[in-house]
């Protein structure tokens, strides 16, 4: 240990003539220890919140969407499929027929999303179709099968087995007009993606159902592009857009939901920048300290440099003490936000209507590089407050520091 270390700790340690100087030091200290733990309880709150709804959006939707750019249905999927698949990245090309239709339950009538997939592979690389809350996918049979999503069969008042009436948004001639199809359907099973939104307007068929009952013949609405990184999605979408006819369209799964990603980087950011400001108050009082400690230590600091001690070691030792100030409420914070965070994930502490924001819980989740980042600038702000009161304490002189004692 040198002995400028020594000083500043025996400094931080010894009992003082005023008192009112170690209660600042604590003050000092107890209010970096809160900014942090609240920088880290707030960034893991945000983060975990976008993560878990992110998860479920994927789960249900492609990671990216190819139409026609028109609105009509597409013709050559089958070709369009085959040439999709050999960009590199891509996991799974899937067709999907989707309309709006009506579905009257034995509880009441409501508005859904009827969507035509190919079950099988949707099965394979989808674990919320792959392993239904209960019943099983439709097979082929007399009368076409459904799978409802587990909030839409509540409100329809619906189960396995139960017949239900579909109005299309297909016409067909009779002598009283133009009449909606209607088609009956039997449920054969019931899913959860944990997605309220999807869960609560969506049922799922066959996509030859879903071409036959929409009149679409061969066609389908869009092509799922399933990928292995979710994240590759912008650049594979260029590398298609040169590749594939001017037609076709291609969204990705941040544009689906651009308006709630940007939503949720954005408070992300905010809430950072204003709980920042707690750690930027600590450290005012971490200049207070040090300045009080300054003049109630010049006698001593007159004696050190008559010694021999040099102004750039008189310096260290009130930027050390206050360094020790900055790195023990740091590390405190760090330890009573990731307990905190450990706690609330275990008792799910923070639940939230499963309606509004698509989880029925938050969970906290803080990324490597976010606690780096919040620590880092804990550190920065501590650090840079220790600069003015030790310069101030390397520029004492010792004889007026001695003069009157």
């Amino acid at each position: 240990m040198s002995t400028a270390s020594f000083i500043a700790r025996r400094y931080l340690t010894a009992k003082r003539k005023q008192a009112f100087v170690s209660i600042i030091t604590f003050i000092s200290a107890l209010g970096i220890t809160i900014g942090v733990a609240a920088l880290i309880i707030a960034v893991a709150l945000i983060t975990g919140f976008q993560e878990d709804v992110q998860g479920k959006i994927l789960r249900a939707t492609s990671h990216l969407m190819i139409s026609d750019v028109t609105g009509d249905s597409l013709r050559n999927h089958k070709a369009l499929s085959q040439e999709v698949r050999g960009f590199q990245g891509v996991k799974s090309v899937s067709p999907v027929a989707v309309n709006v239709v009506l579905i009257q339950g034995r509880a009441k009538t409501h508005p859904a999303t009827m969507k035509g997939m190919d079950l099988d592979l949707e099965a394979k690389q989808s674990d919320w179709l792959g392993h239904l809350e209960s019943g099983e996918l439709p097979r082929p049979g007399d009368r076409p099968g459904v799978v409802l999503g587990r909030d839409l069969a509540y409100t329809l008042g619906a189960g396995i087995g139960d017949i239900l009436s579909v109005l299309t948004p297909s016409f067909r001639l009779s002598p009283f007009g133009a009449l909606p199809k209607i088609k009956t359907f039997r449920v054969t099973g019931v899913f959860s993606t944990g997605l309220y939104e999807f869960d609560s307007s969506t049922a799922i068929v066959p996509i030859a159902t879903a071409q036959k009952i929409f009149d679409m013949d061969d066609g389908v609405s869009y092509l799922q592009v399933m990928l292995y990184d979710v994240f590759a999605a912008p650049r594979l979408k260029e590398e298609l857009k040169t590749a594939l006819p001017p037609l076709i369209y291609i969204t990705t799964w941040g544009e689906l939901n651009k308006s709630l990603f940007s939503a949720l980087k954005l408070e992300k950011t905010i809430i950072f920048l204003t709980i920042a400001l707690i750690v930027l108050v600590a450290s005012l009082n971490i200049i207070a300290t040090l300045i009080l400690m300054v003049m109630e230590k010049t006698r001593d600091i007159g004696i050190l440099m008559s010694m021999g001690a040099t102004p750039g070691q008189i310096q260290k030792v009130f930027f050390l003490q206050g360094s020790m100030i900055g790195l023990g409420g740091t590390f405190l914070g760090t330890a009573l936000g990731l307990g905190w965070c450990a706690l609330a994930n275990s008792l799910k502490l923070i639940r939230v209507p499963v309606d509004i924001y698509q989880i029925s819980y938050v969970p906290f989740h803080i990324k490597p590089f976010d606690l780096l980042v919040i620590v880092g600038v804990s550190l920065l702000i501590s650090l840079t407050s220790t600069l003015f009161p030790s310069r101030r304490a390397s520029k004492v002189d010792p004889a007026m520091a001695l003069k009157y004692e």
